[in-house]
């Protein structure tokens, strides 16, 4: 017999224990079992998704309705082209290229399972080349029969073969009504996993449910042993249905489990009551405000306002469209923390968005951010830039001001980190595009308050966060979102424009950005990377070989050369990227903030932050190399004036692929919500809680963030109710294991830490 926590090598032996390690991370029998499969076949229904992606690995079964051998082009034989009816709406195409060595075989009217890589040849045509075979022999009336001998090839010859037994072939599972079909790799393939799987239910030992039998009966679902027994080995599709409901559930109460926890803890903590003053520097910024917050912002500062007022820590999601008007809403809540006579650290992910910061708010401020300047008003505090590449002087007075205190608002990169920067009296933290930032780096800055306190911590984005995504993955922050652009925004149009299809529609583009210029706006070029950095020291071996296969895309350097030599010759255009020195990029910076600068080209150093209201144009090269929500971004750093924006997404992507439908989608729309749902479902949204490990399966592996809103509520509720009974689980030990067991271990320290 066996338990979740036995090993493989155990269970399965040695070989057969190696390969599922080496492929898949699995070592336990747990980890064989929560790989669930991926769909299931029925027969003569295909054992795939209808529109498969290249290079894909899948599995077909069904009726040979075809088959021509035909001479190959360049090589002597002949190759067999074979139409499979798996009952989809057309044939699938196989190509054999020994064609002359299973034509006996793969016949007309024969019954076939079919496992091969995914190649499309057309926009419109894919096929498997060459794929492992395996003819399942029928009677008359449609059955299969029994398996005496096997005919085929490779890993599914190679399963056939190790079923057999005393009395023949096992060929049970390919009666089945319902077949399971695993995520599979070339070396391990689903039947290898189904023939483990099968090993290991034998000899499976029931489980100990960690969900109480009322919860279950309450919420209809049956119980862990029977799920996991018919997840992968169903005989109807409604044991498939309850099978994936209590699992599911398992995946939603764990997440929801590590983030009440978390709640719980930050509870419990210490903060700076910072409540708002009728007459500091915050009321005196509000009314030298030039324009009026929107209704939207007015709230959300509110809910703010709140926060700070408590001793308990503001932990807060901040999100908005791009150009909402989150950073004046930040700066004001700055200046709550300011008037209590505390400090402020605002952390951004590049030394470009920092500088920029530093400028925006030290001109909002006016004189307001002028503290221990001649003149400055009697309520002002002072701001300190720190990063990483500032000078020695530069930096030494900046920790000063942080350590001393001088400094109300103390704005860096990573630099604010480390371990020489204190402050004298931390009260809150500013996170902008809070998912570029490892949660040490968060804690480490957090850490830097007072003993026995924690500060106020607020974290911003600019991607919108669907709410499910946002209740599973930010469960323990209060979350405020603002919907409104402030009046004054103008209208982005975004066009695709096909390079290999249209190449005088990109002439037209540099016309298009020269025009602009000459109405005196300006625009952005932006490039997916730097280029060959002449600094570096020469490669060798296998990275120099590397080399020669550069990408063919456009380097920020050679494109800025050669427009501005070419088509943006008679306009001043400039360069900006990550690799120049701070000085250099702020020099950049302010001269095209200030309209030195026509046209700008540069990489996504200028993704959030940067605004430049003059800037209604902008070019974004290779843009099928961008991801939907980093598109979204670029694009939000035009239109921010009284000039309609203009975004032109330059692409040598064919119609009709998935990269030209992901540009077409991100034209259609300036939705930045809509937009993010398509961002996720185009990335199977299943990792979504960070980076997927190479060869091991997503962390969410039945649960959609987006489509399964009332079971991630449910369990949001029932979580919370037995975290606030039960903190640490003490009296939940099954539920305790189910956290660790259902979802990726590194995905839940991760978690538990943000």
């Amino acid at each position: 017999m066996a338990t979740l926590q036995d090993r493989l090598d155990h269970v399965l032996g040695v070989k057969a224990a190696e390969r599922l390690s080496e492929s898949f991370d699995m070592t336990t029998v747990e980890d064989l079992l929560r790989h669930y499969p991926a769909r299931y076949a029925t027969q003569g229904q295909p054992l795939t998704e209808e529109v498969p992606d290249e290079g894909a690995h899948i599995t077909v079964i069904g009726r040979i309705t075809k088959t021509e051998l035909r001479p190959m082009r360049n090589r002597r034989g002949n190759l067999l082209k074979v139409h499979l009816d798996t009952g989809a709406s057309t044939p699938i195409e196989i190509t054999f290229f020994n064609g002359d060595k299973v034509r006996f075989l793969v016949r007309e009217g024969a019954r076939a399972m079919m496992s091969g890589t995914v190649h499309w040849w057309r926009p419109d045509r894919w096929n498997l080349s060459h794929p492992d075979y395996l003819i399942l022999p029928t009677t008359p009336d449609g059955g299969i029969e029994q398996l005496t001998t096997v005919r085929g090839s490779g890993a599914l010859k190679g399963l056939a073969q190790s079923a057999k037994g005393a009395g023949g072939i096992d060929a049970s599972f390919f009666e089945r009504e319902f077949v399971p079909v695993y995520p599979a790799t070339a070396k391990v393939q689903s039947w290898d996993l189904l023939a483990c799987v099968r090993q290991v239910l034998d000899q499976l030992d029931p489980i100990d449910d960690p969900l109480p039998a009322d919860l279950r009966e309450e919420r209809g679902m049956i119980d862990v042993t029977d799920a996991l027994r018919l997840i992968h080995l169903p005989e109807h599709k409604a044991d498939i249905d309850k099978a994936r409901d209590r699992l599911r559930f398992d995946e939603a109460l764990a997440l929801q489990l590590v983030l009440a926890e978390r709640r719980h803890e930050i509870e419990g903590r210490t903060a700076p009551a910072c409540p708002p003053r009728p007459d500091g520097i915050a009321a005196a910024f509000a009314e030298q405000l030039p324009f009026e917050l929107t209704e939207g912002q007015q709230q959300v500062l509110g809910e703010i306002s709140d926060d700070l007022s408590r001793t308990r820590p503001m932990h807060r999601l901040l999100q908005g469209e791009v150009g909402s008007g989150k950073t004046i809403v930040a700066l004001n809540a700055m200046l709550q923390v300011v008037d209590s006579g505390r400090q402020c650290a605002l952390l951004a992910p590049t030394e470009v968005l920092a500088a920029q910061h530093f400028r925006s708010l030290k001109t909002m401020l006016g004189d307001l951010g002028k503290a221990g300047e001649l003149g400055a008003d009697d309520r002002a505090t002072k701001l300190v830039l720190l990063t990483g590449s500032m000078s020695a002087s530069a930096r030494k007075a900046a920790l000063l001001d942080a350590v001393t205190g001088d400094a109300g608002i103390v704005i860096g990169t990573h630099a604010l980190i480390q371990d020489n920067v204190e402050f004298f009296d931390l009260g809150a933290v500013i996170v902008d595009e809070q998912h570029r930032f490892g949660v040490e780096q968060r804690d480490a800055l957090r850490a830097k308050a007072k003993e026995g306190v924690s500060p106020h911590l607020l974290v911003m984005t600019a991607t919108p966060i669907p709410r499910t995504i946002a209740m599973t993955t930010l469960g323990d922050l209060e979350t405020s979102t603002l919907t409104q652009l402030p009046r004054g925004r103008s209208p982005i149009t975004s066009k695709v424009v096909p390079r290999k299809l249209h190449p005088a529609w990109v002439d037209r583009a540099w016309e298009r950005i020269v025009e602009e210029v000459g109405q005196g706006r300006q625009a952005y070029v932006v490039c997916s990377r730097i280029g060959e950095d002449p600094d570096a020291p020469p490669a060798k071996g296998k990275k120099k070989a590397e080399e020669k296969e550069a990408p063919n895309t456009a380097a920020a350097v050679d494109l800025y050369e050669a427009l501005k030599a070419g088509p943006l010759k008679d306009v001043r255009v400039g360069l900006l990227h990550g690799r120049l020195h701070t000085d250099e990029k702020d020099q950049v910076m302010r001269q095209f903030n200030d309209g030195d600068i026509d046209v700008l080209v540069c990489t996504t150093v200028v993704e959030v932050g940067v605004d430049v209201p003059n800037a209604t144009v902008m070019a974004i090269v290779d843009a099928d190399r961008f991801g939907v929500s980093q598109l979204h971004q670029l694009r939000g750093r035009i239109g921010r004036g009284k000039h309609p924006g203009l975004c032109l997404l330059i692409t040598d992507m064919s119609p009709g692929g998935t990269a030209m439908a992901r540009l077409d989608a991100v034209a259609a729309t300036t939705d930045g919500f809509e937009l993010s749902v398509l961002d996720l479902r185009q990335r199977r949204e299943g990792d979504v809680l960070g980076s997927a490990q190479s060869g091991t399966a997503r962390s969410l592996r039945l649960l959609s963030l987006l489509d399964d809103l009332e079971v991630i509520t449910a369990a949001q509720e029932l979580a919370r109710e037995i975290v606030a009974d039960d903190p640490g689980l003490v009296n939940h030990p099954g539920l305790a294991t189910m956290v660790t067991a259902a979802v990726d271990g590194q995905r839940l320290e991760y978690l538990a830490k943000s």
